[in-house]
């Protein structure tokens, strides 16, 4: 893969102005993230596009997500100023939390618009990349599926104003990623999860760095799934992926292994949880990858 991933459809332009040219009339604004990528499934052009709008960070598939790595960051999070809750729409995990919270940013001015006898309607904008859940988010919170949802990039696509629980209203936005990434890591991060469409990164290749990544950091998770009894520290991702091949059967004509097979098979069980409660990133690592960007 080259070293800077770069694409912007036209939705995603139109997107950004969407976003810019309904900021003025929203109090507060919901991001949501995968929890399993708290950072690099962030869009970094929402901060400039935002600025100092209220903002609720929302961590969806916090079910599939590793509980202590969560806890830290939200802390992360936390010392940086940012509210985060974490959700499920899959279990409702969270979701009662949402509104309250998102409220209570702003209570200060509903307090004062109350005071001058105004009964204020909260204003919400729902913002994220593709494929993290905010059309799932929203029936959960208005209660019915008024929206489209799938799971696949770029389902949403249009200006919709919905109306919520109590006296909220949501503007819902399409996912739209940023125009390029300078940093390989973050695009594989992405893709792992299915953030970007399978089409952009082999994924094969995909699948040899995953195995690398829970080599190091979900050895039991993987030797469990895969029965691997054999010593992987020192294997690369694509002779793990090989000897996972050869445990699940899928050898072809001559005693290779089907690796294509393979790799759809890791990726395909990693999003549906089927190796583990996974986070695929870290603060200590995002900390030090940036510091290598400064430097």
């Amino acid at each position: 893969m080259q070293n800077t991933l770069q694409w912007y459809p036209g939705h995603m332009a139109k997107t950004r102005r969407l976003i810019e040219d309904n900021l003025k009339m929203i109090d507060v604004v919901v991001e949501i993230l995968d929890a399993r990528i708290p950072f690099s499934g962030r869009n970094p052009n929402f901060d400039d596009i935002i600025k100092n709008k209220p903002r609720l960070l929302v961590m969806n598939k916090a079910d599939l997500a590793d509980r202590e790595k969560t806890e830290l960051w939200i802390n992360w999070y936390a010392a940086r100023g940012l509210k985060v809750i974490p959700i499920s729409c899959t279990t409702g995990q969270g979701i009662n939390k949402v509104l309250s919270e998102a409220r209570a940013l702003v209570q200060d001015r509903i307090d004062r618009d109350a005071e001058r006898g105004r009964t204020r309607t909260l204003k919400l904008m729902m913002v994220g990349i593709p494929n993290v859940g905010k059309s799932s988010l929203i029936n959960r919170l208005i209660g019915k599926a008024s929206t489209k949802t799938g799971d696949r990039p770029g389902v949403t696509r249009g200006k919709q104003w919905l109306r919520i629980k109590g006296d909220a209203e949501l503007l819902d936005t399409p996912g739209i990623l940023p125009p390029k990434f300078d940093d390989e890591r973050q695009a594989m991060r992405l893709a792992y999860t299915g953030a970007i469409k399978d089409e952009i990164i082999n994924r094969e290749l995909l699948a040899y760095s995953l195995c690398e990544y829970l080599r190091d950091e979900y050895r039991s998770e993987l030797c469990e799934r895969y029965k691997i009894k054999d010593d992987i520290s020192g294997l690369k991702g694509y002779e793990i992926l090989e000897l996972i091949g050869r445990r699940r059967g899928f050898v072809i004509s001559g005693g290779e292994v089907d690796m294509e097979r393979a790799a759809n098979m890791v990726l395909d069980e990693l999003r549906g949880c089927r190796i583990g409660r996974i986070t695929l990133e870290l603060p200590g690592d995002i900390d030090g990858e940036e510091t290598e960007d400064r430097a």
